[in-house]
């Protein structure tokens, strides 16, 4: 079905406006609170994407044959993954599973992946698509027999962190393969209030970050593909259908959600590693652990040789609703493996006045005052995660982080006024 870029369709029935499909933005689907145990006094848990669907009787999906991309995350309130739910149900022809980076079932650890496999549980058959993109994905879609492929992930509110892009290559690879792609939203974790950071220069383009949106983008997964295929894939938009949430409000951190938290990935246990996840990530293009190996990545960042000279210099910034107590530790795995390094714990003690982009800057700047030994990875990562190489230079050249925030201001600026057409909740 083909639509203007403001076109919209609603699914009708009891779902009124669950569905907007579009060859580019679709239309708004209002959040609105129902009746239910919601986290707190007057609020209805949020009901995503998913629980619209079934709720529906899988309406959207009748006469389909359908394959879903999704990873652990995708459970239902009660904690049951989405597809032993829908395999045995009548009303759904689910064929196929598509499994993103840690796997389908989350066997695999980072840059890793489960192969191709048949599940154990469903009989259905797994396919792997980390890593694939282009003609090679829609040649596996193609290869699975299904027509309609259904996303369903949880999201950390990140620009490098891979699932949105797993979405994006997915939305381009279906419209190559002809199938339609129906998008399940989940919350932004860390609320959809602002985007914060620099935007990616396309010349820094890689599965860290595909195209042009601010480091913390303030979307939910439903409204980022609403923006990719009016803004990036309008030559070749997939016919696109989004299952917007009832009950979740952009000033909503995960906790308020009433959801329960599956970690999208091994390093991102919590929702407060989420929370600073914007920000410390930053600290994988240096030579510093970022907290991996322990029971608090990226909130623990350090490296041998440090000392309490680096969390008083951080401090002494009175950056807001945020501390940073001097600590050591021991990483189980990764970077100083074994190894007790010296460093800082990020402690948010105001998560409404928090900046993470921000705090992941004051702490490279005060890094390398502070620490003789700082380096950035050989291979300049850090200007994939920044999508620039002005973060990296600026620092090296002495700028400190309020310079280094300005230099990004006026694309954030722009990006914030094109991102505000494709924002389907209010509060």
């Amino acid at each position: 079905m083909s639509l203007s870029r403001r076109g919209v369709l609603a699914a009708g029935g009891a779902l009124g406006a669950l569905a907007a499909t579009a060859a580019g933005t679709g239309g708004a689907a209002a959040a609105a609170h129902g009746p239910g145990h919601g986290p707190g006094p007057g609020r209805a848990r949020v009901r995503t994407g998913f629980d619209r669907l079934a709720a529906d009787g899988y309406r959207l999906l009748r006469g389909r044959k359908v394959g879903v991309v999704t990873n652990p995350t995708g459970v239902t309130a009660d904690v049951r993954h989405i597809v032993d739910v829908m395999h045995p149900d009548d009303r759904v022809n689910l064929t196929a599973v598509f499994g993103p980076e840690h796997g389908f079932r989350g066997t695999a650890q980072a840059g890793g992946s489960e192969g191709r496999y048949d599940d154990p549980a469903t009989g259905l058959p797994v396919y792997d698509t980390y890593l694939k993109s282009g003609q090679d994905l829609a040649d596996i879609f193609t290869a699975s027999g299904v027509d309609t492929v259904v996303f369903d992930i949880q999201d950390a509110g990140a620009r490098f962190y891979t699932y949105i892009w797993t979405l994006y290559d997915c939305m381009e690879s279906a419209a190559l393969a002809g199938k339609r792609l129906v998008v399940l939203d989940r919350p932004n974790p860390v609320t959809g209030r602002a985007a914060l950071g620099p935007v990616l220069d396309p010349a820094f383009a890689t599965f860290v970050g595909r195209r042009e949106i601010a480091q913390a983008h303030g979307m939910t997964v439903a409204e980022l593909a609403l923006f990719f295929n009016a803004e990036f894939l309008h030559e070749n938009p997939v016919r696109l259908e989004v299952v917007t949430m009832s009950g979740w409000r952009r000033s909503d951190f995960f906790d308020d959600t009433g959801l329960p938290w599956v970690p999208p990935s091994p390093n991102m246990p919590t929702p407060e590693t989420a929370l600073v996840y914007s920000g410390t990530c930053l600290f994988e293009g240096t030579n510093l652990s970022e907290g991996r190996g322990t029971t608090r990545p990226f909130e623990l960042l350090g490296a041998e040789g440090i000392d309490h000279r680096w969390a008083a210099a951080v401090n002494a910034l009175r950056l807001p609703g945020v501390a940073f107590r001097e600590a050591y530790f021991a990483p189980t795995f990764s970077k100083f493996q074994g190894k007790t390094v010296g460093g800082v714990q990020v402690h948010v003690q105001d998560r409404e006045v928090f900046d993470p982009v921000r705090t992941g800057i004051a702490l490279l700047v005060t890094a390398k005052r502070t620490w003789s030994g700082f380096a950035w990875r050989p291979d300049n990562w850090i200007d994939k995660l920044t999508g620039n190489t002005k973060v990296r230079t600026m620092i090296d050249a002495g700028a400190d982080t309020d310079a280094v925030v300005d230099a990004w201001r006026a694309d954030l600026t722009a990006f914030r006024a094109k991102r505000r057409r494709y924002l389907r909740y209010g509060g």
